[in-house]
Parts: structure tokens; sequence; C-alpha cells
């Protein structure tokens, strides 16, 4: 969990100072370092803003651990809430959604880390919806027509002026095309550009100041930057999503319990999407009675003949058949992007967030649930490692002792009770322990799979995951033994085991040139060095520096001290000498306590 109580105490840096360059393959900016400019005041009103909130909410964090009620009520969210009698991720949460869309878009990001984040933290953050207020409706006329190169009345028979919700990249009106069909306009922010990418530049000065700290350095926040920077042009493109809507339908053609949104390209471009309005029940609509269960008077709207269980086996299976078939899912299944049509079907929405899995990375995850169901902690083990980016100085003896413990408390329950979600959360636990970073589409999955069997649930509390899966462990033992598999396989060594026939003798040929006109380099990387020169430098330069004032009080060089008179026997003493060997002494003492703080004074190898 990021420890909050930090936020408030970041010193106060500039960091380095960026430039912004125009690249034509990417709306946002590439950013590059320029020394000259001051980063730090380019944006002076946004950092004192921002600076402003994360204070506010770090002293509310040391609040909560105080006991002095009438203090902790003075600090309030917008909504009213008292900061300090909230948990410490529901201050995280609320800090992002205080900060702006930007910081939202962050926030949505780190819930699909759980393995950075954590679990609890990566819970509150999937909460973080962003109620940004709505462009007037000439800018939004605005930009559908200079997108569309034509008058609104000539492209739609009528538009809500009114949005139906409006999010941190842009809002959604209601429709009626030309020919009678109702459909859902999403149009970008004006604007939205210059403010992401403000706030880009200043996430990126905190992340430089947050890699200073320990507490903070584990969770990588320059890399999360760099991943939100490269994430955010995406999101602001709604040409990609509109390629994932027929991607999707194309996909899932032959599954009669979906619906994907039909797309119109003619009305689309890259600042709107036009797609059709599906009309159903929003499983955020749910009310469940006391004992946790779906009752039918909670419901009103939904159609009676409906079999909530069989809608939850249904979605679940096509989950599964998605994320283990066709390594492409949609990743967001929380409630508010479900819904249930009045014939049965699934309606999904929102394809702005895909997954994909690599081949390999499948394979590998699928080895791992069966090494927990086989019980084989050395393979799993194994495959943590070779999946996930582990330390230097990873004790992997305590590891698989944790792993041990792990695969014998879930591998013993039964299909019909195995508890995933709880399954997933304590092996990202484990990970995180261990300071393992797992790559980001797995993050993602194991995210997708917490928040898929939460979405069963709400649909039928005895609701199973891994009961849904056991079909498909059948389906991946059958599908590693088949010949068109290993034929692949065979395939792809063929070809790495052809280029290096063809590239290894040109290779050996270079090396033997270079050793022979004597331009041949070996370039050694030393790594935890540069502490240990350092103190080898400071302790020669205080030696160096005892020895000369030693002389120096030897030889009695002027200035000198009670030339005229002595002090307790002391005579003649050069002032030079005096401090030269104080200061060694005082540096010396200091080097001294470092080494020895650190463990490795006399501990052998």
């Amino acid at each position: 969990m990021i420890p909050q109580t930090q936020i408030a105490k970041i010193e106060l840096r500039a960091p380095a100072p960026l430039v912004t360059v125009h690249s034509p393959e990417n709306p946002m900016q590439v950013k590059r370092s320029l020394p000259s400019i001051p980063h730090l005041y380019r944006n002076m009103r946004r950092w004192t803003e921002i600076f402003s909130v994360l204070s506010k909410y770090g002293l509310a964090d040391w609040l909560s651990r105080t006991h002095i009620d009438f203090v902790k009520n003075q600090l309030k969210s917008p909504d009213g809430e008292v900061l300090a009698r909230l948990t410490q991720a529901e201050r995280v949460r609320l800090a992002l959604s205080h900060l702006g869309p930007t910081f939202i878009k962050f926030g949505q990001m780190l819930s699909t880390r759980p393995d950075i984040v954590g679990v609890e933290l990566a819970t509150e953050l999937a909460k973080l919806q962003a109620d940004v207020p709505a462009d007037p409706f000439d800018e939004v006329r605005a930009t559908i027509e200079s997108e569309q190169g034509r008058r609104l009345e000539d492209l739609f028979l009528s538009f809500d002026e009114v949005p139906l919700a409006s999010a941190s990249i842009g809002q959604v009106h209601q429709a009626q095309l030309l020919n009678g069909r109702d459909v859902i306009v999403k149009v970008r922010h004006a604007g939205i550009e210059r403010a992401i990418e403000t706030d880009l530049d200043i996430l990126a000065g905190l992340a430089q100041m947050a890699e200073r700290t320990e507490e903070f350095r584990p969770y990588q926040p320059r890399a999360l930057v760099a991943q939100m920077a490269r994430i955010m042009p995406r999101e602001l493109n709604f040409r990609l999503e509109l390629r994932n809507l027929v991607q999707f339908a194309s996909m899932l053609e032959d599954f009669s319990s979906v619906r994907i949104p039909r797309v119109y390209e003619e009305l689309s471009s890259e600042r709107m999407l036009t797609m059709e309005f599906l009309d159903g029940f929003k499983l955020t609509r749910l009310s469940t009675g006391e004992n946790g269960t779906v009752e039918e008077h909670l419901t009103p709207d939904l159609p009676p003949e409906i079999d909530l269980t069989e809608v939850a086996r249904q979605g679940a299976n096509l989950y599964l058949q998605m994320i283990f078939n066709e390594g492409m899912y949609h990743a967001d299944p929380h409630p508010g992007n479900v819904l249930i049509m009045d014939d049965g079907r699934i309606g999904l929405l929102d394809f702005g967030m895909v997954g994909r899995i690599s081949e390999q990375l499948r394979e590998d995850i699928e080895s791992m649930l069966m090494a927990i169901v086989n019980q084989d902690v050395v393979m799993l083990v194994t495959l943590v490692k070779r999946v996930g980016s582990c330390p230097m100085d990873l004790d992997e003896s305590a590891l698989s002792c944790e792993v041990a413990d792990f695969v014998g408390h879930f591998a013993t329950q039964s299909l019909a009770n195995f508890d995933m979600s709880g399954a997933l959360r304590e092996f990202i636990g484990i990970v995180r322990r261990f300071y393992i970073t797992l790559p980001g589409e797995a993050a993602m999955l194991i995210k997708v799979l917490i928040q898929l069997e939460g979405t069963g649930r709400l649909l039928d509390p005895d609701f199973s995951l891994m009961e849904i899966m056991k079909p498909f462990h059948r389906r991946l033992l059958l599908r590693r033994l088949s010949p068109a598999r290993q034929a692949r396989k065979m395939r792809r060594m063929y070809m790495q085991v052809e280029h290096l026939v063809d590239s290894l003798p040109g290779a050996i040929t270079n090396i033997l040139e270079q050793v022979q006109k004597g331009k041949f380099d070996v370039h050694l990387d030393h790594r935890r060095l540069g502490p240990s020169v350092n103190r080898l430098v400071m302790g020669l330069m205080t030696s160096a520096l005892f020895l000369g004032s030693s002389v120096m009080l030897s030889y009695k060089v002027p200035p000198l001290l009670f030339h005229e008179g002595t002090w307790m026997g002391l005579e003649d003493l050069s002032v030079l000498g005096l401090v030269g060997a104080i200061t060694s002494i005082v540096i010396g003492s200091r080097l001294y306590l470092a080494i020895r703080r650190s463990g490795n004074l006399d501990k052998g190898e």
C-alpha cells in the first residue's frame, strides 16, 4: 500500500526541465530534457494546486493515527466526508479524484497493477469515476461539425443536447440517425489534450521526486508514468475504440449469448465515436436481500423469465473463451459495463480498455493453474520467476515456503467452493512481498479475473469461476498435446535455429576482425560498487588529510596558536594542522559509523 503519510513530506525540488516537441505520429508530446528552462515554473498554478491537495490528504493520513477527535473532523473531502476517518486506500482514491481527469486515469491504470500497489488499493482505485463538467452544447456541435465537415442537422435526425454522462476524456449524448435508429455519440472534451499534456509533465516531475524516496521506489513511479504517457494517446483517439469494437464483433459473431454495439464508421473519427444504443438492464441496478441473494421484487425491470445464474455462467464462459482461446478480452467487466438484454443476451459496453495476452504468457498461466491443481510447488516457483521480474537478492527458499503454503491451502479446495479471487489476492500478496513485478498483461488479467468473479457473484452468490474453468482445464491439456501445437513449436524453433545459423558466421567473423585490429572491447557493468568506491575514496582522502595535518602540526606551520604562552601544556599549535586533524577525525568517524550501520564492517562473504 502506498504510504500516504509521505505525500506531505516530499521535498519540493524542481524536476529535470523538459521541452515538448510535437510528433506527427503521436498526438501527445515527445519529452526531451532542456536544462535551461525551469520546468517547475512552467505550470506553477497547477503545481501549487497539486501539492495543496497532496498535503491535505497526507495530513489527514497523519491525523487518522491520533486520538484527538475534534481535530480529525476539521479536514473534509469536497463531498463532506471526514478524511481522517476513511481508510488509507479511500484517501488515495479521493486525492486522485480531486486532482482531475489525468490523475483519475492514472489511478485507473494503477488499479490494473495489483502486483505493484496491492489488491486493496487496486480494488479501491477501480471505483474511480470521473465526474467532469460537460462541455457546452455549442462546443460539442463545433467538434462534430469540424470532424464531419457537415452541419449537425444533416447528420442526425435528433441530437439530445443534455449528455447522458461526462467522463474524463469525453461526454456521451443520445441521438437518432436519419433512418431513425437510436445511437450513442461519444465526443472528446475540447482542450483535453493540452490539460493532459500539462498533467503528464507534472506527473513526470512527481515521479522523479518519488523515485528518490525509499517508500515510493518499490512502486516504480517513473515506469508507471511512462506507461501512462504511452496509454493516454490511445485513450484520446476514438478510432482505436472503434477498431476494438469491430474486432470483437467479428471475433464473437458465433456467440449468440453476447451483443456488441454496432459502430458507424462514417460518423466516427479521432474525436467522436458513433455506435448503436443498447437498451438493457444494467447490473449496477441489481439489489440484494438480507442473505446476499438477488430477489425478484428488488429487480422490477428485469424480465422474470431471465435466469441470473445462467447469465453468470454464460458471461464467465464468454470471458474464458476470449482469454484462453482468443488471447484478447474486454478488460473492464465491472457491473456498469454489462447489460442484460430483454432476450437474455449479455451486452458489453466501453471497449476503450482491451487486454491482450501473448501465446507464451498464456501457456505460462495455464501451466501455473495446472501446477496448483497438481500441487507442484517447484514448477510454480519456476514459472513465477520466469513470468515476473525478480530482484537480484530474491530469497528463493523463503519464496518456495510461501508458495508451498499457498498451494497447500488452495489445491485442496473443491472446484465448487474454490475461491478464485481469494487465491489471486493471496498470490499477488506473495509477489509483492518479494518485490516481484509481473508483466502488465499478466497483472491486468489477474485484475479482470477478480472483477469477473465479483460480477458473477453479484448475479449468483454460489458462483464459482474455478468450476466454470473446469472444462477449460481439459481443453488446455488436449491443446498442449495436440499435433498442431507441437508443429507450431517446431516451426518456431526451426525459424530461430535457421536465423542463428545464418547470422552466426558473420557475427564470429566480425568479432575476429575486431580482435585482429585491436578494436575488440569488453564492457563490464559493475553493480553496487558505487557506495564501496565512494567510501574507499573518502577513506583515502581522510587518511591523506590526517597525515598532512600531522606533518603541519609537527613542523609548527604558521599561523600558530598559543605562541606566546601555553594551555594545558600545549604551545605553538598550527591552526591549519589542527583544523585538518579535527576534520579528518570527524569524517573518519562518520565513515566508520556508516560502514557499521550497513552491517558490512566485519561480515564475511
